[in-house]
């Protein structure tokens, strides 16, 4: 018995979504008194940081095509069966959301995805439902049970091990989707959204692209992750991949800095986990500011200069 973990990774670099999946996988295997086996599809650059966060061992993939949802689901079900996995967690990420339900069902497994917490000794697990207006308790009753982890909800425990790392092949058949040509709209350097700590966004209150400068350079200082709206990547300001929000990224940060932006539901909907939220806004009537732990009623054009300042000072004391 084993708990098996899927690991997404970018270049050999295993996502911090994924770190943070494995940590919570080795908790719940140290929980249950049986070990956590993290798997990799893929390249992987040593044993990507996964023996630090928890993992007993690592299984590699690489001859996947992570693209093909259904191929992947057929390698990972071959690794539960050669690990023999009572619980496998993913992150609820878009690997995860796309391919553990796909697990379960051909698992028979019960399904919870978006888990906050470890299960306790019942195997009841917290969930936030209703676009995280409510904590649920859901309890997995199936033999095989199957786990997506919100991102940013439980943390990475390092420790100083590092994991095997052995080759794995599955008989995964003829792949579905075949990629011929992938392009990045991320900048080298660019933090991705879904595991950024830190993230300033903006709406159309910074009325035009052109006026986007303080936003990127108080980013920049506080090495974030810059983020808009719904309407300001429809019109084409910003690109689609930093619209968060019901209908766009869902992300849990430490710090969620929302500049012009009015707060609708569905903008909530994406952010409402962030563990602080600060509000800039000159309309003190704006939604958001019933959501916010902090707010500055004021026009971002006079106020976003004091903070870029502010953080200078800040960033250099540190």
């Amino acid at each position: 018995m084993s708990i098996l973990i899927f690991a997404d990774q970018h270049q050999g670099k295993v996502a911090k979504s994924s770190l943070e999946a494995v940590s919570y996988g080795a908790a719940l295997a140290a929980q249950m008194g049986t070990q956590a086996i993290a798997l990799v599809a893929g390249t992987l650059n040593g044993d990507g940081g996964l023996g630090a966060v928890g993992a007993s061992k690592v299984m590699h993939m690489s001859d996947v095509n992570t693209s093909d949802s259904q191929q992947l689901t057929r390698a990972i079900l071959s690794a539960v069966e050669a690990s023999s996995a009572q619980v496998v967690v993913f992150s609820h990420d878009i690997t995860g959301k796309m391919v553990a339900p796909r697990v379960a069902a051909r698992l028979d497994a019960g399904l919870i995805p978006g888990a906050t917490d470890l299960p306790n000794a019942a195997f009841v697990v917290k969930k936030n439902v209703f676009s995280g207006k409510a904590i649920a308790d859901i309890q997995l009753l199936t033999e095989k049970k199957v786990i997506t982890v919100s991102p940013n909800s439980f943390g990475i425990k390092m420790t100083e091990g590092t994991a095997p790392v052995e080759s794995f092949s599955a008989d995964t058949g003829k792949a579905g989707i075949v990629v011929k040509e992938f392009k990045s709209e991320a900048k080298d350097g660019e933090i991705p959204l879904p595991e950024a700590d830190l993230v300033v966004s903006a709406g159309r209150g910074m009325k035009g692209p052109e006026h986007w400068g303080p936003i990127e350079e108080l980013a920049k200082i506080l090495g974030a992750a810059t983020a808009c709206s719904r309407p300001v990547s429809d019109i084409g300001w910003r690109p689609h991949h930093e619209h968060v929000g019901q209908t766009g990224i869902t992300i849990r940060p430490n710090l969620y800095i929302a500049v012009g932006i009015s707060g609708a539901i569905q903008h909530l909907a994406g952010v409402n986990g962030s563990k602080t939220i600060v509000v800039i806004n000159k309309d003190p009537e704006a939604p958001f500011f019933k959501a916010a732990d902090y707010g500055i009623v004021g026009d971002a054009f006079e106020v976003l200069p004091k903070i870029i300042e502010a953080a200078k000072v800040h960033m250099a004391a540190k």
